[in-house]
């Protein structure tokens, strides 16, 4: 019961600390002077950790190291707890190894989540601030595939194709976890 408490809480808060990095990253912070509620909750979620992790953790270029630090230790917490209270004591190279591979994990399943969020809503022509936000999200992946991809009887099939790719790249980091026995 507890580890399904960590991981909501942890999945949660770390996720929302790399939506922000991704928001900065594309520079998508003006949406929230748009009338997007949702970009000012992740910074007011985030703002208790990024801000005095980036106190000492300078940015590089357009990279958010603060909140991508701050997504990672929260992840290698919970995997340290949980590894102490599975098998007792675990190996310090082992912990950081699984939490780098759940936090790459959180990635993909955000990223996996923003795509059938921006498919749904190109279905429904919503000219609302949220889908412009999970345009300016989504469409940054799509390109270079809607650049390779001819559409089929004016189907994009550019969406599908990112879904399979991370979902690729999901089992390659379950093979990874599991492979050396964790």
């Amino acid at each position: 019961m507890l580890s399904l408490v960590l991981q909501v809480v942890v999945g949660l808060l770390a996720g929302a600390c790399l939506l922000r990095l991704y928001m900065q990253w594309h520079r998508i912070v003006l949406a929230a002077k748009a009338g997007n509620p949702l970009a000012p909750f992740i910074f007011t979620l985030t703002n208790w950790l990024v801000l005095p992790l980036r106190r000492v953790l300078p940015p590089l270029g357009r990279l958010d190291t603060a909140s991508a630090l701050a997504a990672y230790l929260m992840v290698l917490a919970k995997t340290a707890l949980l590894v102490a209270l599975g098998m007792g004591a675990g190996q310090v190279g082992v912990v950081l190894w699984l939490a780098l591979l759940d936090v790459l994990g959180l990635c993909l399943s955000g990223l996996f989540g923003l795509v059938l969020v921006h498919v749904v809503l190109s279905w429904v022509r919503t000219d609302s601030p949220m889908a412009d936000w999970v345009d300016r999200m989504v469409l940054p992946l799509l390109w270079p595939l809607r650049r390779v991809l001819p559409t089929l009887g004016g189907i994009d099939l550019s969406p599908l194709v990112l879904l399979l790719l991370i979902q690729l790249c999901e089992v390659i980091l379950r093979h990874l976890r599991y492979s050396g026995g964790y």
